[in-house]
C-alpha cells in the first residue's frame, strides 16, 4: 500500500475499536459543576490520616512544608503561594486531580473513597470547610472556592471550541 504524503488512509488495518467498557473505565472525567463525580463520602479524619501515609512524603506533613508543592494556603494568605484556598476556582476539581494524577508514584490507585477523603482533609486544611463536614458527590460542587470570582469562563466562539 502506497500513503500519499497528503493524506493518511482511513483505517491503518491494526488495532480493534475499543469496548464501552473500556471507553468508561477512563472517562472519569470531573465537571465544575460535580456531573461525573463517583458514589462515596469522604472525612477529614479519615483524609487526615491518609495524608499522612501517601501524600506527606512529597507534600510535607501538613501541605505548607515543600513550597514547590505546597497544598495549603488560606484565603487570606498574603505569600502569593497558588495554592487550593487561594487559588482553585472549583472544589470538584481538587476531586478530579487527586483520582487522576495522585499519588505521584501511583496516580489513579486511589480509591473514590479515600479520594473524598484527602478532599475533605485539603479543604479543611485550607480553612473551606470545618472538620465535621462530609464531602460527597452532593455536597462538593456547592462548596464555593474563594478564587472563583478571579476566574472567567472562555466562552470565545469560532475555532476549535471545547465542548
Amino acid at each position: 500500500m502506497v500513503i500519499s504524503c497528503n493524506r493518511s488512509p482511513e483505517r491503518f488495518g491494526i488495532g480493534r475499536p475499543a469496548t464501552q467498557h473500556e471507553i468508561d473505565a477512563v472517562n472519569i472525567s470531573i465537571a465544575p459543576d460535580g456531573k461525573g463525580l463517583p458514589p462515596g463520602t469522604g472525612h477529614v479524619a479519615e483524609g487526615r490520616a491518609l495524608f499522612i501515609a501517601k501524600c506527606a512524603p512529597c507534600h510535607g506533613p501538613t501541605g505548607t512544608e515543600v513550597p514547590q508543592y505546597r497544598l495549603v494556603a488560606t484565603p487570606d494568605d498574603t505569600t502569593h503561594t497558588r495554592a487550593i484556598g487561594n487559588y482553585w476556582p472549583y472544589a470538584t476539581t481538587l476531586y478530579d486531580y487527586i483520582r487522576r494524577a495522585m499519588p505521584f508514584n501511583a496516580p489513579g490507585s486511589l480509591s473514590n473513597e479515600e479520594v473524598y477523603h484527602l478532599t475533605a482533609f485539603l479543604l479543611y486544611s485550607n480553612q473551606l470547610i470545618d472538620s465535621n463536614r462530609v464531602i460527597s458527590a452532593r455536597t462538593l460542587p456547592g462548596i464555593v472556592m474563594p478564587a472563583r470570582k478571579w476566574y472567567v469562563n472562555d466562552d470565545r466562539r469560532g475555532g476549535n471550541e471545547v465542548r
